[in-house]
């Protein structure tokens, strides 16, 4: 009876160890994942670094933006506290490569704890993941592109023609 106790007791042992061992490298993905995700541009104001303290954003932060679309389109009421355009324009900043991250990446600012907790959100389906003038510049940057690729185009047609 002892000796067969003991048996079990190495057993189970040997199942924790391995299960421990098996588990390790997940453990270090979450404890070593440091992602590399830009700094917000400034504070909201002197008292605070963002509209509402950190933990409370942390904990929060969808039931502002609900609110705030709720008042905005409901009621017409439009400020400038919880707006989503203001989360983007602050929080979504440039990487050491002056790129800015989309939604799709782990680095952009929302991504790096929805992707993390599992959280699927639908805001940027329909609005910007980028600031603004970021979306802007582009713009006119592709506009700009577009417009050479027509002046070749029509060259090519032009050089066509002289050749027949």
């Amino acid at each position: 009876m002892v000796i067969q106790f003991l048996q079990w007791k190495n057993h189970i042992f040997l199942c924790l160890v391995i299960t421990i061992v098996a588990c390790a490298p997940i453990f270090n993905v979450f404890a070593d994942n440091k992602i590399d995700i830009p700094p917000p541009k400034g504070k909201f104001s002197e008292e605070t670094i963002c509209v509402e303290p950190v933990d409370v954003m942390r904990r929060q932060h969808f039931d502002f933006i609900l609110d705030h679309r709720d008042k905005t389109v409901v009621q017409g009421i439009r400020t400038q506290q919880y707006s989503l355009i203001g989360c983007i324009d602050c929080h979504i900043t440039a990487n050491a490569k002056g790129e800015y991250a989309r939604y799709s990446e782990e680095t952009h600012f929302c991504a790096s704890c929805h992707q993390f907790t599992a959280v699927n959100i639908d805001c940027f389906q329909c609005h910007s993941d980028r600031p603004e003038n970021v979306i802007r510049e582009s713009i006119k940057q592709n506009q700009a592109k577009y417009i050479d690729l027509q002046k070749t185009h029509e060259h090519l047609q032009l050089s066509d023609m002289h050749i027949q």
